[in-house]
């Protein structure tokens, strides 16, 4: 049997869409996380961040294997793209959730209720039975958003690179099961 995925899903919340990234949108991705205080609670991006490696990474992300991968924007119907979320690849056999927001959307409740859409996508429509997650040690309030979409800490702690710190970063890991 084949199971067929809808390679652009998208997802609505009371506040939210979630939908597949476009190439228009590599502008206001660099100028949301372009801010060091963005860049460096994330593994993988950039400080500063151009609009040619925001663009670099959403071909990447138009060419994955959306059997393995999913990643959204995260708008707001007054302020359109406010960040962006996604679940990738991990060494387990379950995705690992990241997301991250523009420092003026923090604060807000909207990564937790992206979190809880696309972990309840995840876990129905994608077929997942857990998912994964960390956080940086020193953003606990990371930590408190996860927590609130259901994660619970694993007691594992990891060392993560951080491109924008250029150093490691202590990871507090969280797993949420379907």
């Amino acid at each position: 049997m084949m199971i067929t995925i809808d390679r652009r899903p998208r997802l609505a919340t009371p506040r939210l869409t979630l939908r597949a990234p476009e190439p228009a949108d590599a502008p206001r991705i660099a100028a949301l996380a372009s801010d060091y205080g963005v860049a460096s609670m994330t593994t993988s991006i950039p400080y500063p961040l151009t609009v040619d490696q925001a663009a670099d990474f959403l071909a990447r992300m138009d060419a994955r294997d959306t059997a393995r991968e999913a990643i959204f924007t995260i708008e707001t119907e007054a302020d359109g793209l406010i960040g962006m979320i996604g679940l990738h690849p991990s060494d387990a056999p379950a995705p690992e959730l990241g997301y991250w927001l523009g420092r003026p959307y923090w604060g807000q409740g909207y990564a937790t209720e992206a979190a809880e859409a696309a972990i309840n996508w995840a876990g129905g429509d994608w077929g997942k039975g857990y998912v994964l997650a960390g956080h940086f040690a020193d953003n606990p309030a990371s930590g408190r958003v996860l927590d609130k979409a259901g994660f619970l800490y694993t007691g594992e702690v990891q060392q993560r690179w951080s491109i924008a710190r250029d150093a490691e970063a202590t990871t507090r890991m969280m797993v949420w099961l379907a």
